[in-house]
């Protein structure tokens, strides 16, 4: 079989995709992204998601009025709280979180960072922090910096590599001596989604902070972080909520933790008087406490833009929730062809719908090669080492024809 894209006649949908895309509620929203030069099948908005064609024209429109029209007076025209706004849509759209514990601010790697160093403050007499072997490296390797700068014990949690933390096993790792337990919500290898109430409860009834990583969580399932009790929680803007490269993080702490979380890199938009020059920093009241440096306005816009897509889709959580049953459907429909056309590919993620996030990871030994050669061929999907295979749905740019085009190229390239 040879290495190519599918003709033109291998690409008409197959009457099962067609059917899905025609019965599917949110078509419609395809077609508002950008379609991409020489582009077959993006199947990697897991890692980077695709800009909205109206972003074509808000982000210059952003730079011509509010940067050049109004210049510094922007930042008293809106700026200043953008930040605040943006992270209350977040919150009420995906998180299920009320307003005023969600901000957009800095990356993620620098939010855990802060959130990470303040737990250590705030639980005094503890010397242990957990997370997976196979967590995401930014994750792993901050915890342990903060354990090797504070002669901390890290707690590493092995998992099956087709799934994630579970409740049994984050009560296997806590204790009495846990600060806090960092895990994600939804794996970024295998898309493995965590019973997050459960595990919370777990690490919580030991006396620890819980800390989510939603990076591959937020904008692809439903969250309940309010209902469920969490703690702490951050995640990117450039995935699902398609923020663009380099876009500002966000993240997330209960109402009850904002007084006692001291941020370790106090900055001058987290002070309580920010203009206040001359005087010593006095944190903000609430969320802002956790602001360090000035906004990204800039980074902010496309996130802007996407969140109103979400929101279009339903008020409160049902946007996100038609948003989930979409992204059930399509990753069904990807496992159904991987097991048609790659039925020697050994699959990486969770079977059942209810634990599995939005994207699916196959093992193959021609990964590696087989994505290089697709990639200068307009079919997208994701490379993770040492033979996975990426295949990352973004349920509002994402077709059902799409995602069979992608799948067959991939067998082809495969074999």
């Amino acid at each position: 079989m040879s290495n190519r894209v599918p003709s033109d006649r291998d690409s008409v949908p197959s009457d099962l995709a067609a059917e899905l895309d025609a019965a599917d509620p949110l078509a419609e929203y395809v077609e508002r992204f950008v379609p991409g030069d020489d582009l077959v099948a993006y199947l990697d908005g897991n890692s980077l998601g695709r800009p909205l064609s109206r972003t074509l024209e808000t982000l210059p429109e952003v730079v011509r009025t509010q940067w050049g029209g109004r210049l510094i007076r922007a930042w008293d025209e809106g700026w200043l709280t953008q930040a605040e706004r943006l992270g209350d849509r977040i919150g009420a759209a995906c998180l299920g979180a009320a307003s005023g514990q969600t901000i957009v601010a800095e990356s993620t790697t620098v939010l855990i960072f802060k959130l990470l160093r303040a737990a250590i403050a705030a639980r005094p007499g503890r010397d242990e922090l957990v997370v997976l072997r196979d967590e995401f490296p930014t994750d792993r390797y901050i915890v342990d910096r903060l354990a090797e700068d504070h002669a901390l014990t890290v707690r590493w949690v092995e998992a099956p590599r087709d799934a994630g933390i579970t409740p049994e096993l984050a009560a296997d790792a806590v204790s009495d001596r846990t600060i806090a337990a960092l895990f994600s919500g939804v794996a970024y290898r295998s898309a493995w989604w965590a019973d997050m109430p459960a595990a919370t409860g777990v690490v919580q009834r030991s006396g620890a902070l819980m800390l989510w990583d939603c990076s591959h969580a937020v904008g692809s399932v439903p969250l309940e972080l309010d209902a469920w009790g969490v703690d702490m929680a951050v995640g990117c803007s450039y995935k699902y909520l398609n923020g663009g490269p380099g876009a500002p993080a966000w993240a997330y702490v209960a109402a009850r933790h904002q007084g006692e979380l001291r941020n370790p890199i106090p900055g001058w938009l987290g002070a309580q008087e920010p203009f206040a020059m001359t005087e010593p920093y006095a944190p903000a009241e609430g969320i802002r406490r956790l602001v360090s440096g000035t906004h990204p306005i800039l980074g902010m816009v496309a996130l802007s833009d996407m969140l109103d897509e979400i929101e279009s889709v339903g008020t409160g959580s049902m946007g996100i929730r038609a948003i989930r049953a979409k992204s059930v459907l399509l990753t069904g429909f990807a496992l159904s062809l991987v097991e048609e056309l790659i039925p020697e590919a050994e699959l990486a993620s969770p079977r059942e719908e209810a634990r599995r996030g939005g994207h699916v990871t196959i093992d193959h030994p021609n990964a590696a090669r087989a994505v290089e050669s697709l990639w200068a061929e307009g079919v997208i999907p994701d490379f993770r080492h040492p033979s996975g295979v990426r295949i990352g749905l973004s349920p509002l740019s994402t077709s059902f024809a799409e995602v069979e085009r992608g799948i067959r190229a991939l067998a082809c390239a495969l074999a």
